[in-house]
């Protein structure tokens, strides 16, 4: 027979019995409605994109003419600006920045929940990106076809953005973080527009397509989708019955603990 359910020593109840939205932040991820077929069809939207670029005669063609007249009109400024992205979305120091603030979350904060879910959060951009990179192969703009070629790359690994789809993942976990807080809706702008200036700053570059930008929204997107309903389906399970998570107070909550006292 199961053993008994386990009880917070600080209130008295059982977690299990708290609705996810009750409970401390990051015990449970946002999570839309039917995630499971969201996640799914944003998916497919990104495998139909990749098998229509990779099929359609001409149309890296059509699309390389972006790169080429953004390679025309570099200027020393927006060259810094990109390079210097460039660096910091790129997998070392994305790496770096991830395991950052995860490790402060969990060892500053005390709070290894809130540290592993930002951690898998922002990292899920880059496993998708990967996935669909494999499966859909495509060759990288030649980069001899461009005027000013910043950082030539070559293979067949430009489709989706790997930059991209990590600065969109890690807005959605800088968000996750600020949620509830009167920094949420600054935290989501700046979120939305660092993404795309980096969206913008591959195709200057000359490292990827249009098509390869986009996707990496719809990818990234997907990830997170799929990954806040797997974490909320099986996660806060497992954290009801492990007694250090039992309390609100070592698992990170950012709101203010009430009093039990009348």
């Amino acid at each position: 027979m199961p053993g008994p359910a386990p009880v917070d020593r600080t209130t008295g109840r059982n977690p299990a019995a708290t609705p996810l939205a009750a409970r401390p932040q990051f015990w449970a991820l946002p999570q839309v409605r039917h995630w499971l077929l969201w996640g799914a069809l944003l998916c497919a939207a990104v495998l139909a994109l990749g098998v229509a670029v990779q099929h359609v005669p001409g149309s890296s063609a059509a699309e390389l003419v972006v790169d080429q007249d953004l390679s025309l009109h570099h200027a020393a400024l927006l060259t810094g600006v990109a390079m210097f992205l460039n660096v910091v979305f790129g997998p070392a120091a994305g790496v770096v920045l991830v395991a950052a603030v995860a490790l402060y979350l969990w060892v500053v904060r005390r709070s290894p929940v809130k540290g592993v879910a930002f951690g898998l959060v922002a990292c899920s951009g880059w496993v998708a990106s990967e996935f669909f990179k494999i499966v859909i192969a495509r060759q990288r703009p030649n980069p001899a076809l461009l005027f000013d070629p910043l950082s030539p790359e070559t293979g067949s690994n430009s489709f989706p953005s790997g930059h991209v789809s990590f600065a969109v993942a890690l807005g959605f976990a800088l968000y996750f973080l600020a949620r509830g807080t009167r920094w949420a809706k600054a935290t989501a702008a700046a979120a939305v527009v660092v993404a795309l200036v980096v969206a913008w700053s591959r195709l200057y570059i000359g490292v990827h397509y249009p098509t390869d930008v986009t996707a990496s929204f719809l990818a990234a997107s997907a990830a997170v989708l799929l990954l806040g309903g797997l974490w909320n389906r099986f996660v806060p399970r497992i954290l009801d019955r492990l007694p250090a998570a039992a309390s609100p107070r070592t698992t990170g909550s950012t709101g203010s603990t009430r009093s039990t006292r009348s």
